[in-house]
């Protein structure tokens, strides 16, 4: 596999919601210090898009791909899938900062599908 020179990185609308999710959290934690926590994050995945447009395999592999229960599985499979329908057919999450990003890529493209707080258990979907 050679690695790929300019790798497309895009956000599906998810992940924007997400992100504007994070931010209301942001705002009710704490109002004063809301918008330099929005804009720290930004940066921090502005440096991830960076790294994923050159190597789009830098993440881990997504961790709840390894679970064992059916009902696991059954959710991997579905998500498997679209990854697959959209040519994307890996999953992989990045961690930036206290978040972590779940993204389908293939060699030449990256799609961030959403983000979510490390102590949150589940990633979010609209």
């Amino acid at each position: 596999m050679t690695l790929p020179v300019n790798t497309r990185v895009e956000a599906a609308p998810n992940f924007l919601s997400n992100l504007d999710a994070a931010h209301q959290f942001f705002i009710v934690q704490d109002p004063d210090s809301a918008s330099l926590r929005l804009r720290k994050l930004k940066a921090e995945l502005r440096e991830m898009v960076s790294i994923l447009s050159w190597s789009p395999a830098a993440g881990h592999p997504a961790r709840f791909m390894a679970r064992r229960s059916a009902q696991a599985r059954l959710r991997v499979e579905v998500v498997q899938k679209l990854a697959v329908d959209a040519g994307l057919p890996f999953l992989r999450e990045y961690v930036v900062s206290s978040h972590v990003v779940l993204y389908a890529h293939s060699d030449v493209e990256v799609v961030l599908l959403a983000i979510k707080n490390q102590r949150q258990l589940v990633y979010c979907a609209e």
